[in-house]
């Protein structure tokens, strides 16, 4: 890994190489095209959108990584409410991809939650990509969806350890999170043309997305 690497803040000059590494990152890989570009592009205007915890991953002067927060909640057992993180899309160019530096960019992030008073991440994704970043099932943290299922997708991470013990937690994200398919289908026709093609990856992530944990 190059030396020369700086994670900082996004700057609004950032925004168009920002969104165009997000879906050279993404494309085809869970479904034909992609959406998370267009969560990127609505995101930085939402209000649980954190631009403190927005960060670049800058290689030798070239932006070629990204990580963004928003605001989630978890709610206990009698319904008290716990303000916690979410973070997604995180994205490294493909050219730069398995070689450390997603995971620089998630760990400089979470230093940065915990001095602004955050103790617990959770995200959706494949357990493969984020349990080397110290994420665990959410069932050993007893949390759950609104349906009451864990859902092998959903990961925890306690930047405080023992912060979630003795509860059973319900997890809700941000709005923002439920992207509109077809305004993000209208956002991608306006780009560069893609090619749009099925992977193996696709089903991989559609096992994982539809699979749940029992206890």
């Amino acid at each position: 890994m190059s030396s020369n690497l700086i994670i900082r803040n996004e700057r609004a000059s950032d925004y168009e190489t920002v969104e165009r590494i997000t879906r050279e990152a993404f494309y085809n890989i869970y479904r034909p095209g992609c959406v998370e570009h267009y969560l990127v592009h609505v995101m930085r205007n939402h209000e649980d959108f954190i631009s403190d915890l927005d960060f670049v991953a800058e290689l030798d002067g070239e932006v070629i990584g990204n990580i963004m927060y928003t605001r989630a909640k978890l709610a206990d057992e009698t319904g008290k409410v716990k303000e916690i993180l979410t973070f997604g899309p995180v994205c490294i160019k493909p050219e730069y991809q398995r070689r450390g530096y997603g995971k620089k960019l998630i760990e400089n992030s979470f230093n940065h939650a915990m001095k602004l008073g955050y103790d617990t991440v959770v995200i959706f994704g494949s357990p493969s990509n984020y349990v080397s970043c110290g994420f665990k099932s959410c069932l050993k943290y007893g949390v759950c969806t609104a349906d009451g299922k864990y859902p092998s997708a959903m990961m925890v991470r306690e930047l405080v350890p023992g912060v979630l013990s003795g509860h059973r937690w319900v997890y809700s994200d941000s709005p923002v999170m439920n992207i509109d398919e077809e305004e993000a289908l209208k956002y991608d026709d306006t780009l560069e043309n893609m090619a749009k093609e099925y992977r193996p990856s696709q089903e991989e992530f559609y096992i994982i997305s539809h699979s749940f944990l029992e206890k």
